[in-house]
């Protein structure tokens, strides 16, 4: 019987899967596919490099992940079990003496691990990676010498110089014949010209970089000009590091939002006080993390329960029901939780109640869609 119930065990996790990670990757990919096209477009607008936007998408992946894990292991579940029934492996089991409840042990088991796991997902890797997005997306705003050039223009590129461009393209980094005049301490007026011009970000030296193509360079000593006469030199390509602001932008130190803090931090400033961060908000904070962590393990009881289809006709009903359900009690216990941190309602009755009710209704589910074969089984239980 142990070496049945461990076949059995094998067979269904193998069955849940491949769908787990295809759903996980497709969930991932269309969370991320949004916000890639927004922060791309706003990162290019502001000259920031290719390096940068993937930085900013890796720190979104933490959140990310803590929505489509609960998502991929329902939809896992739910078409592992739907496939079973439609090929009658379910009534083979049942006829078999083995209930529903049997059938989704495995199930709940990984979600007790996804859980553990969500744990230190919500708990530690999302509140550092959403400060280092934020970080992240202040210095690619902020940081350097941003190119926002307009045609016939003069802009200011340092104390000391300034250029202008006859015809700029692609969001002020690519010019066509350029002027720059600048006067370096001595007193030197250095006078640039060039066909063609180009501005990149650099992350790496935390610069901007003017490259110029086909042009030349003029040295007037306009002081002491009865002495000394114009240089001119001719280049086919030069480069150039536009000066960066002598005072350092920086970012503020995590913690001002309780969503930052992680699950110590937030157990300390319950104890000690923070300021600015009210009691009611950390321990809001605190309980809607933990609330999400352990109703992960009852989503495939739900799952198991609504994917029994009837024998005639295959019936999209219940995959309604199970999204219908999981995303309202995602919605619940988001509104519990604003409401909980703004003192509106007690937080055992914003997020602990609509927990329990989801806890409890889960198993229950199952265990009304199993009461059938749970009476045949007792009925030919030899004595």
């Amino acid at each position: 019987m142990k070496q049945r119930a461990t076949i059995l065990d094998r067979y269904l996790l193998t069955q849940m899967i491949p769908p787990f990670v295809i759903a996980l990757v497709a969930m991932l990919i269309a969370l991320l596919l949004e916000r890639l096209l927004a922060l791309f477009d706003y990162l290019a607008s502001a000259g920031s490099s290719l390096a940068t936007c993937i930085k900013l998408l890796t720190d979104l992946l933490p959140h990310y992940f803590g929505i489509a894990v609960p998502a991929a292991l329902c939809i896992s579940v739910f078409l592992t079990i739907r496939g079973m029934s439609d090929n009658n492996e379910i009534d083979a089991l049942e006829a078999g003496r083995v209930s529903l409840l049997r059938i989704s042990r495995p199930f709940m088991f990984v979600g007790l691990l996804l859980g553990a796991a969500s744990v230190l997902l919500y708990g530690y890797i999302q509140p550092v990676a959403r400060y280092d997005y934020r970080a992240g997306f202040y210095f690619a705003a902020h940081t350097g010498w941003a190119p926002h050039l307009q045609a016939g223009m003069f802009a200011s590129t340092s104390s000391t110089a300034v250029m202008t461009a006859d015809n700029v393209s692609h969001a002020g980094t690519r010019m066509k014949r350029i002027f720059i005049r600048e006067v370096n301490k001595n007193g030197v007026a250095h006078i640039i010209t060039a066909r063609t011009g180009q501005l990149t970000i650099s992350n790496k030296l935390r610069s901007t970089q003017l490259d110029l193509w086909n042009g030349e360079i003029v040295d007037d000593p306009f002081p002491n000009r009865a002495n000394f006469k114009p240089t001119v030199t001719h280049f086919s390509h030069v480069v150039r590091i536009i000066e960066r602001p002598t005072q350092e932008n920086s970012f503020r130190s995590r913690g001002a939002d309780e969503r930052e803090l992680t699950l110590f931090e937030l157990a300390h400033d319950l104890r000690y006080g923070v300021p600015g961060i009210e009691y009611r908000t950390l321990r809001a904070e605190m309980d809607f993390r933990v609330a999400h962590a352990l109703a992960i393990p009852f989503i495939p009881p739900l799952a198991v329960a609504l994917a029994i289809g009837s024998r005639r006709r295959r019936s999209v009903w219940g995959l309604i029901a199970v999204s219908a359900i999981l995303v309202g009690f995602d919605q619940t216990l988001m509104f519990g939780h604003s409401l909980a941190a703004t003192g509106r309602l007690p937080i055992w009755l914003a997020i602990w109640v609509p927990l329990a009710i989801f806890c409890i209704a889960c198993p229950a589910t199952l265990l009304r869609r199993s009461r059938g074969s749970w009476r045949r089984r007792k009925l030919v239980r030899p004595s």
